[in-house]
């Protein structure tokens, strides 16, 4: 019997990060808008998707036989848990395959911010190279080191990322409503505080949490508004975690140093969102990228050959998943 996969991202994405699908595997490629899917989904053993995209409607998967749902990332909000634990389809992801890659982004960010090496890019193009460098000299800017760096989540990215600014000789401490191995945090020299300590004492907020109904705008303006004036605000997390009206207003304001937003409540975001409506020194604060920390050529080649060596485990091997998430 074939061991029949549909897959819900591109064939050339996996090619391009050379990380093909193993013979022993029948896969058959589409996007999740093809009218073909639900049918595909019923005569398939396993389901590969992409973290990031669309919702996947539950009845998709009623009257299905997967084997398995296999995520090619960490992410599993795509998914109503729910229904697929009462049909009794197990998920898997593969985590920590994009933690070097989000670390790097976060701390990048970080950097970028505080010492506001874009906004020195746009000033020395307009002409303004000696000026500008006597303000950014005036202001006495800081980079990372000795500086408060608060985790609000404390899994194997929030670790990461972590790790990466303790490198550079910043103070940690963190926050997260799931349990966490004390040891791992004491070796990183991270300690444990309040959400509300967190947000009022640090100087870099990273965000690393997932997308739950006790995460949604987790970052209000309250919360926004109990930061520490110029600190910096960095989600890479899960669109929906922070207030998006609430950063725009407080950038606006001129309270927080700046911010990286990386994900979206929706996304793309709307041609309304106000973070897009900024201009001016407020924009200047504010660096956004396309859902993107955690994708490199090094973290798709892993995330892919992860994935597919979890569905071959599970099809071809009859083992039980790696990396089960429910």
């Amino acid at each position: 019997m074939p061991n029949r996969v549909l897959c819900l991202r591109p064939e050339a994405d996996f090619a391009r990060a050379d990380a093909p699908a193993p013979n022993s595997l029948q896969v058959a490629y589409h996007a999740p808008s093809d009218a073909q899917v639900s049918a595909l989904l019923a005569s398939s053993d396993a389901l590969v998707i992409p973290a990031v995209g669309p919702q996947l409607a539950p009845s998709l998967f009623e009257g299905s036989k997967l084997k398995l749902v296999q995520v090619t990332g960490a992410g599993v909000d795509r998914l109503d848990q729910a229904a697929l634990m009462r049909l009794g389809i197990p998920v898997a992801n593969v985590a920590g395959g994009s933690n070097s890659a989000v670390a790097e982004f976060v701390v990048t960010a970080a950097s970028v911010l505080l010492r506001r090496f874009a906004k020195a890019d746009a000033e020395i193009k307009a002409g303004h190279y000696a000026s500008y460098r006597a303000q950014m000299i005036s202001d006495n800017l800081a980079g990372i080191e000795g500086l408060l760096v608060g985790l609000i989540g404390f899994g194997t990215i929030g670790r990461a990322v972590a790790r990466a600014f303790q490198s550079l000789g910043a103070k940690l401490c963190y926050f997260d409503p799931a349990s966490v191995d004390a040891a791992l945090a004491s070796a990183i020299g991270a300690r444990a505080v309040s959400l509300d300590e967190l947000i009022s004492t640090c100087d870099v907020v990273s965000l690393h949490v997932p997308l739950l109904p006790s995460t949604q705008n987790l970052i209000g303006a309250g919360e926004i508004a109990r930061m520490k004036r110029n600190a910096i605000l960095i989600q890479a997390s899960r669109g929906g975690i922070v207030d998006e009206a609430a950063l725009a207003a407080s950038l606006s304001s001129g309270h927080l140093g700046g911010a990286a937003v990386d994900v979206y409540a929706a996304e793309p975001p709307a041609a309304d969102n106000p973070l897009l409506a900024l201009s001016g020194e407020p924009a200047a604060r504010l660096l956004l990228t396309p859902h993107i920390a955690g994708v490199t050529r090094q973290a798709s080649a892993f995330l892919f050959r992860s994935a597919w060596q979890n569905v071959e485990r599970v099809l071809v091997h009859n083992q039980s998943p790696f990396s089960r998430v429910y």
